[in-house]
């Protein structure tokens, strides 16, 4: 895909990874650029540095009639969307006795927000017989994330999401790929609990610039799977490969971390 004269909606885009894919979506020629957040004030700031071509929208992507409406602005002021980000996401929730309000959160926020972007985002899509559908979900979504059942449980939903609209629309013109980060220094990451010092200990830490510039080069090729630590797939052979094996080195890394 190339990203010139496109018109991008990006949600969770007011910090992080969305702050950096609006941005540099601007950089790559965009014609139009709609920031969602629900800190509209950080959305519009974001889109205020972008310049006319942007446009800030505070947004709860838990709510779908938000959602249809964030789409419809975006159309109004720019055409017809060409690339939908959803990268709004949440980490909440430790293990199973996590809150029924941090389980509903996780869900809507990092699964169903997916859903209702693909409701309003298809009808016209599909009469054009194109349109590109990114999912900001997480390597945690195709392993697992020690430390928050809520977590890892939604993004493995994001990601099962975002393949069974390729499976079932690719054919039709939509694209679709996934995004699946490790450890990105974001607010997300922030903190001393057990599941950010996993993230430290996996991999390499990144700038979210440094995602956003893989996200481009994964858009350009039409990946899938865009994974900005390249060992996440060796992770996921592995994991495949002999999933008992892998259980239990997961288990060996929990252990590992809680004695440090």
């Amino acid at each position: 895909m190339n990203l010139s004269d496109r018109v991008v909606v990006v949600t969770g885009g007011a910090s992080g990874i969305g702050r950096a894919l609006a941005r540099r979506f601007a950089d790559e020629g965009a014609r139009g650029v709609v920031v969602a957040d629900l800190d509209g004030g950080g959305a519009q700031a974001v889109a205020e540095a972008i310049g006319d071509r942007a446009l800030g929208i505070a947004t709860d992507v838990a709510v779908e009639a938000q959602v249809a409406d964030l789409v419809a602005r975006a159309q109004e002021a720019f055409g017809p969307v060409d690339l939908f980000c959803a990268n709004a996401g949440v980490a909440v929730g430790t293990d199973e006795a996590a809150s029924d309000a941090e389980w509903d959160l996780a869900l809507a926020v990092n699964v169903r927000a997916h859903v209702y972007a693909a409701r309003a985002l298809l009808p016209a899509w599909l009469e054009r017989g194109e349109g590109y559908f990114l999912a900001t979900a997480s390597a945690a979504g195709l392993l697992t994330q020690i430390g928050s059942a809520p977590y890892a449980v939604s993004k493995h939903a994001a990601v099962a999401f975002a393949e069974w609209l390729t499976v079932t629309y690719g054919d039709r013109g939509i694209r679709v790929s996934c995004l699946c980060p490790m450890g990105v220094r974001t607010a997300m990451t922030e903190g001393d609990n057990l599941a950010t010092d996993i993230v430290a200990t996996a991999g390499a830490m990144l700038d979210p610039e440094e995602v956003a510039a893989v996200v481009v080069e994964g858009l350009h090729e039409e990946r899938f799977l865009i994974l900005p630590h390249p060992e996440v797939m060796t992770f996921l052979r592995r994991k495949v490969d002999d999933n008992e094996r892998w259980l239990a080195g997961m288990r060996r890394l929990q252990a590992r971390v809680r004695s440090d």
